[in-house]
């Protein structure tokens, strides 16, 4: 459920089921284009999705954040990725702070970009498009057809 912090920009918050911000808590921001006469309920329904996300598929990102994190490099050329027993743990260097609607309607398939940081120093997001990984990197809002 969306707590709507000013539903005439599109802006609200929402409480992540997996993810973590930057303070560790579960509270994260979602923005949606607000021209859209749908906006509310596209925003709904992204965020259900994004609190659904399968193992499979966050095993999926967390293993690109990983690549991330080790073969793009970043701005702290001093961070070293240490050893880690399990895809999962990359989330101990990375939070998240947004997530974008992709939709321009309610009957369009379910997109979002998800907007974070890196300890390595670089702004890393992924995107997500009718429940499969279409992206993970720097990039992630070039990604988005719907962006506003």
């Amino acid at each position: 459920m969306i707590r709507w912090l000013h539903q005439e920009d599109g802006e609200g918050q929402f409480s992540s089921r997996f993810f973590r911000n930057d303070e560790n808590e579960d509270e994260l921001i979602v923005y949606a284009n607000s021209n859209s006469p749908d906006f509310i309920e596209c925003a709904e329904k992204c965020v259900e999705a994004f609190n659904s996300l399968s193992e499979p598929v966050i095993d999926e990102i967390c293993k690109k954040l990983i690549r991330c994190a080790k073969e793009d490099g970043g701005i702290k050329e001093e961070f070293e990725l240490p050893e880690l027993e399990n895809a999962l743990e990359i989330l101990n260097h990375c939070w998240f702070v947004a997530l974008y609607v992709d939709m321009g309607r309610r009957d369009d398939k379910i997109a979002y970009a998800v907007e974070g940081e890196g300890d390595w120093g670089e702004n890393i997001g992924f995107v997500i498009n009718n429940d499969r990984v279409i992206y993970v990197g720097t990039d992630y809002l070039d990604y988005m057809q719907n962006a506003y």
